[in-house]
């Protein structure tokens, strides 16, 4: 038998010493990669988000008396600051729309349903057994250093132990709500230019109805009286007497609020709006036309008890029962082609018409517009927006959002009115103004730059955020302009749904593609990092990473996206509910190490040295085997006899 050569063995050796230096190589690198340092240069924190309410019977729990400033302060309103806020969630998918304010010291969170038919705000106490459950933790005054409970006085109506002021409430769908009157410091967000102020609000003991089973929290009040948060600011001389709200439009939800005046557009259509008429935010409204066509019907028809009454915490609009007849008449006439169907809702008798699929997302190709008529011989123009709401089961479909207000005279008219509709409550000049717009780009459109809400996040079962206070906003170039030249790696955010996590799960894919459509980025760089539930929310956490021909997103791209994820600026189809954005964060590019840049070299050197080795191994293998099986033998050497074998 052959013996092993020993220049095979050291060759074997060395190759088996290469691939132990190369595979411990690669799990170095392997290591050093799964551990980089990529350190967030950016973090901002945003905020989070209102029942279909009617008109509510006036039952100030203050008397009211006219205050002598409010004459002194008219020639000084323009130099006011203003609060901006932004509205949340649906009207119609939700009943109202909501926005956020931060109430005590260390601030607590709340969603309030923005209500101009009512004229306290309140939340729920945390002493209170008979409340429902709602979007935050309940109000301890007890966590609030500023807290200090009303005390029983004559302008204010008491509890039996005439210890507390106290307030109660009803509204037209019976719900309720009572409690007592406190004061604190109440915040209104870094998009704010108005700092904290203390105001007097309802902690609420006890809750029935609608009020009761809301998403919401609670209630903020923007009607005319001494508990109003408009009023109260007002008389503090902190605003002037002027608010405004802009709701989003059909699918799209949203929308702002400002607190306080500002210059407004200079084709904004007004209508006289008198105090002294009623207690709510009346119009002067005449006629009503339908394609250019004015109704057949008697002024003072829209002039009955109320009159003709604006109100948001109602979602559609409601006319007496003969302007009803009439509206109802001229729209059926102008869509005498199309097809007339049941509503969604089979216990009412809605008023619904199918279309062709193709006009779904244009309706007012196939809906006529309809035109309000003020005293002023001024006219504000509805599209089929303002009237109407899609049909949740038949696509395509539309039904008729204007309803005859029973026996009642009051003409009532609700958010669907004004959608995508800037409407400033003028109370300074007793007028209110209607401007058509876009209202998710309301600051564009009026020319404003806007910095974006730094609100505080909820933190922990309490309903608090230590050691953060919503102050002004903060001066000098807004938190989302980057500094420099960044190489950035990826941009990350968090955001929470108001819809159920088994809803959302399977339409996850769609939502990513919305989400890169809204930044304007390629659907392959947006990545869902995590996904929870939270109650009935969904929580998401989401990624967006460089383009595939590229290693890091350009300053420019990151400055857009981080501009529309800061400014709220996403829209989503209904489907999805809306959403709050909780935060989001820029990381830079990697720095690599030496061996993360320069691996690819390291490894294909080597790769080259293993396969010369091996070629030069496998010669020397086959040279050896060549010599075996043919061995050089001198002539003279002496062979051994080989046996005969038998023939």
């Amino acid at each position: 038998m052959a013996a092993t050569p020993s220049h095979l063995i050291s060759t074997s050796i060395s190759i088996s010493i290469i691939l132990l230096i190369f595979s411990s190589l690669m799990e170095f690198l392997v290591l050093a990669s799964a551990n980089p340092t990529s350190p967030a240069l950016l973090l901002h924190s945003l905020p989070a988000m209102v029942l279909p309410l009617y008109l509510s019977t006036p039952n100030s729990s203050c008397r009211t008396s006219s205050n002598p400033r409010r004459l002194l302060q008219r020639s000084e309103s323009l130099n006011r600051p203003n609060a901006r806020m932004r509205l949340y969630d649906d009207l119609l998918r939700n009943g109202y729309y909501t926005t956020r304010l931060w109430i005590g010291t260390p601030p607590q969170r709340f969603a309030l349903i923005v209500d101009t038919g009512s004229t306290v705000t309140y939340v729920p106490c945390a002493s209170c057994e008979m409340c429902g459950r709602h979007q935050d933790p309940k109000f301890d005054p007890e966590e609030s250093s500023t807290y200090k409970a009303v005390k029983c006085n004559i302008d204010c109506n008491c509890d039996s132990d005439k210890v507390n002021c106290i307030y109660e409430r009803q509204y037209a769908e019976m719900s309720t709500s009572s409690g007592v009157l406190g004061e604190d410091l109440v915040s209104f967000g870094n998009q704010s230019e108005l700092a904290p102020q203390r105001a007097v609000f309802g902690c609420e003991n006890l809750e029935t109805g609608d009020l009761y089973s809301q998403h919401a929290d609670g209630i903020m009040g923007l009607g005319r009286g001494d508990l109003s948060v408009v009023d109260q600011l007002v008389d503090k001389g902190v605003i002037s007497d002027s608010f405004s709200l802009c709701y989003g439009g059909m699918d799209i939800g949203g929308g702002s609020m400002v607190l306080g005046g500002f210059t407004t557009p200079s084709d904004m259509v007004f209508t006289h709006s008198n105090p002294v008429r009623s207690p709510y935010y009346n119009l002067d409204l005449k006629e009503i036309h339908i394609a250019g066509k004015r109704l057949s019907l008697n002024p003072s028809v829209f002039d009955g008890k109320h009159g003709t009454v604006l109100d948001s915490g109602t979602t559609y609009a409601y006319l007496p029962e003969a302007a009803f007849l009439a509206f109802k008449d001229g729209i059926m006439k102008e869509l005498s082609s199309l097809k007339q169907i049941r509503g969604p809702d089979p216990n009412y008798n809605d008023i619904c018409f199918s279309t062709d699929e193709s006009e779904v997302s244009h309706p007012s190709d196939t809906f006529p517009t309809v035109d309000m008529v003020f005293g002023s011989g001024k006219k504000l123009t509805l599209s089929p927006e303002n009237y109407l709401f899609r049909h949740s089961k038949v696509r395509g479909a539309y039904c008729l959002g204007v309803f005859q207000n029973g026996k009642d005279p009051t003409t009532l008219l609700g958010g669907i009115v004004v959608r995508n509709t800037l409407v400033t409550y003028d109370r300074e000049n007793s007028k209110i103004g209607f401007w058509k717009t876009n209202c998710s780009e309301l600051w564009e459109r009026l020319h404003e730059s806007v910095s974006p809400p730094a609100m505080p996040p909820a933190s922990g079962d309490k309903n608090s955020t230590p050691g953060v206070m919503p102050t002004l906003a903060p001066t000098g170039a807004p938190p989302y302009v980057l500094p420099g030249e960044l190489q950035i790696g990826k941009i990350t955010f968090d955001m929470s749904l108001n819809i159920s996590y088994s809803d959302l799960k399977p339409h996850i894919t769609e939502l990513a593609e919305f989400i890169a459509q809204e930044l304007e980025v390629n659907t392959s760089q947006v990545h869902m990092l995590k996904f929870a539930a939270n109650r009935n929310d969904s929580l998401i956490s989401w990624a967006v990473f460089p383009a595939d021909s590229t290693d890091s997103i350009s300053n420019t791209t990151a400055a857009v996206i981080v501009a529309r994820l800061a400014e709220h600026r996403l829209q989503f189809p209904v489907m999805f509910g809306s959403y709050e954005l909780l935060g989001w964060r820029v990381e830079p590019k990697e720095e690599r190490s030496w061996w993360q840049r320069s691996y690819v070299v390291v490894l294909s050197i080597l790769g080259i040295l293993v396969i010369a080795l091996s070629v030069v191994g496998l010669w020397f293998l086959l040279r050896h085997r060549q010599r075996t099986v043919n061995p050089y033998k001198p002539v003279n050497a002496a062979v051994p006899e080989q046996e005969l074998q038998p023939l």
